[in-house]
C-alpha cells in the first residue's frame, strides 16, 4: 500500500471514535494488529493494539504511545497507522491490563 498519499490525522484527530478498529501495519506493510481502544486523546493518548490472534481470539494487547504511530486516512478515508515496530517486536512488548 503506497502510504505517501495518504493524509496525516491532525492532533485532535486522535480519538476513539477516529482511531477504535484502525489496522497497524508494520516496516514490510504487512497488517501488524489493530487498534481495540486509546486511553485519553489527542497527542498524550495510549494506544492499545491487539497484536497477533485471529478475529481478535488469542490476540495480545499492547500499550504504545500514540507517537509511536502514523495514523492517516487513504482515499476511502479509512483510518489506519503504520509503525516501525514488527509484530514480532510488538508481542515483546508487556501485555497491557485494563
Amino acid at each position: 500500500m503506497d502510504h505517501s498519499k495518504h493524509i496525516p490525522l491532525r492532533s485532535d484527530e486522535l480519538t476513539e471514535a477516529n482511531l477504535d478498529g484502525a489496522t497497524v501495519y508494520g516496516p514490510d506493510d504487512s497488517k501488524i494488529g489493530s487498534v481495540a481502544h486509546l486511553h485519553g486523546a489527542g497527542a498524550n493518548a495510549q494506544v492499545i493494539v491487539d497484536v497477533g490472534g485471529f478475529l481478535g481470539i488469542g490476540a495480545k494487547p499492547v500499550a504504545l504511545d500514540v507517537s509511536s504511530l502514523n495514523f492517516m486516512r487513504d482515499e476511502s478515508g479509512d483510518v489506519h497507522a503504520t509503525s516501525t515496530m514488527t509484530k514480532d517486536q510488538l508481542k515483546d512488548l508487556p501485555e497491557h491490563h485494563h
